[in-house]
């Protein structure tokens, strides 16, 4: 939102994933839109303020966020924790708020769906995947 944190994705995004698990959910305040690319293939051009949040009961995964405006940003996995495959280690999420128009991005799939909080309505031309 301050646009101290700067990057560019040097390579395809995936398509946006909807993302209704709780942490998620209050990460954000309603649900994640996110794409993801290689760890590679994002490359900071401004992170003096990126910060990096540790959940106590997940630590093997990291939520970045700007520390002076407190946007949400980033999703990475660390160490391979259960429930979360080996390939993510290679991998970060980017929350599609965060991209400058035009994205060329489209929705493709809404995951954690049986998670999504009562007040909201899925949208049902979205596919969606229940993860346990």
């Amino acid at each position: 939102m301050c646009g101290a944190v700067r990057y560019v994705i040097d390579g395809p995004a995936r398509p946006v994933w909807n993302c209704h698990c709780e942490r998620c959910r209050r990460w954000t305040g309603h649900f994640t839109a996110a794409t993801g690319c290689q760890r590679d293939q994002l490359r900071l051009i401004s992170d003096d303020t990126l910060e990096w949040y540790h959940p106590e009961e997940w630590p093997d995964v990291a939520y970045g966020f700007c520390r002076r405006c407190g946007s949400s940003l980033f999703w990475r996995v660390e160490a391979v924790p259960p429930g979360v495959s080996p390939e993510q280690l290679g991998r970060i999420a980017i929350w599609a708020g965060t991209l400058d128009l035009p994205t060329g991005l489209h929705t493709e799939l809404a995951i954690y769906a049986q998670d999504a909080s009562d007040y909201h309505t899925l949208d049902s031309s979205i596919p969606t995947r229940d993860i346990e």
